[in-house]
C-alpha cells in the first residue's frame, strides 16, 4: 500500500509541475502568435495593398521602416511618408510644408492603418506592455486574453488607448482584437477578424469593426457583448489588392 501510495504522490507532483511548465507568459503568446502569422518574413519584405480610397505601402530601406500612403486624383499625386525621420508629404513629387499640428494629424493617420494591417506584428515594440488577464471562451472556441498598454515615451499620441487581444489558443492567431479610445468623446472597438489570407508567408484578415459606448460598457468584459450580440456593427475593414515582395 505505502509503494501504491507513494507512486500516486510521485504522480500528482509531476502532473501538477507538468501543468504549470504549460502555462505561457504573454510575451510567449505573443512570440509564437507572430511567428504563426509571419515571422521574419514581415522584416524581410515589403508589403503593399489598397484600403478604401489609398494605396499603402510598407518598406524596408537601410534597416529602417517607411509607411507610405498614396492617393491619386486626374492630376495630381500625393504621398504622405513616415519613417525614422518624421513625416513628410509630397504633392507630384514636390515636398509641401506643413505645421507640426497637421502633420502630426496624418502621421498617426498613416500609422493606424498600417498598424492594424500587420498585427501581430508591433506587439513586441519597446514601449508595448503586456499582460496575460487569463483564459476565456468566445463562439466555442478557447482563447488567451492578453491586455495591452503603452507607455509614454515612444507610445504615440494616443497612448493612453488600452488593448485587449484573444489569441486562440490552437494557433495563437489574433481572432479578435479591441481597443479603448478617448479622443473625440471616447469609445470602444471591437473587431472580429476573418477572411484570413496569407501572401507571402503573412497573414492578413479582414474586420467586423464593431462599437460601444464608454458609458455603462465594462470594456474588460467587451468580448462576452460580443457574444451576446449587444455590440453595433459600424464598418468593415477590408485590404485589396495585396502584394508581398522581398526587400532589396
Amino acid at each position: 500500500m505505502k509503494v501504491i501510495y507513494l507512486l500516486a504522490v510521485v504522480f500528482v507532483v509531476a502532473s501538477c509541475k507538468e501543468k504549470v511548465q504549460a502555462t505561457l507568459s504573454a510575451q510567449e503568446i505573443v512570440d509564437r502568435s507572430i511567428s504563426a502569422c509571419g515571422g521574419e518574413q514581415y522584416t524581410t519584405n515589403d508589403i503593399f495593398y489598397k484600403f478604401r480610397n489609398y494605396q499603402y505601402a510598407s518598406e524596408w530601406k537601410n534597416g529602417g521602416r517607411i509607411l507610405k500612403r498614396i492617393a491619386y486624383t486626374d492630376s495630381t499625386k500625393v504621398v504622405d511618408v513616415k519613417g525614422d525621420q518624421g513625416f513628410k508629404r509630397f504633392v507630384n513629387d514636390s515636398l509641401v510644408p506643413l505645421k507640426d499640428s497637421i502633420a502630426n494629424l496624418y502621421s498617426n493617420s498613416v500609422n493606424s492603418v498600417h498598424y492594424f494591417a500587420y498585427l501581430p506584428y508591433g506587439l513586441n515594440d519597446a514601449a508595448v506592455n503586456k499582460e496575460l488577464l487569463g483564459e476565456v471562451t468566445i463562439r466555442n472556441k478557447e482563447y488567451y486574453k492578453i491586455k495591452v498598454t503603452f507607455d509614454r515615451q515612444g507610445g504615440g499620441k494616443d497612448y493612453e488607448d488600452i488593448y485587449l487581444y484573444w489569441f486562440n489558443k490552437e494557433t495563437f492567431k489574433p481572432d479578435y482584437l479591441a481597443y479603448k479610445f478617448y479622443v473625440d468623446g471616447g469609445g470602444i472597438r471591437f473587431r472580429a477578424a476573418y477572411n484570413e489570407r496569407f501572401v507571402g508567408g503573412i497573414r492578413f484578415v479582414d474586420y467586423e469593426n464593431y462599437g460601444a459606448s464608454l458609458e455603462g460598457t465594462t470594456f474588460n468584459d467587451v468580448e462576452q457583448l460580443y457574444e451576446r450580440n449587444k455590440l453595433k456593427l459600424f464598418s468593415k475593414i477590408v485590404l485589396e489588392d495585396i502584394s508581398v515582395k522581398a526587400s532589396n
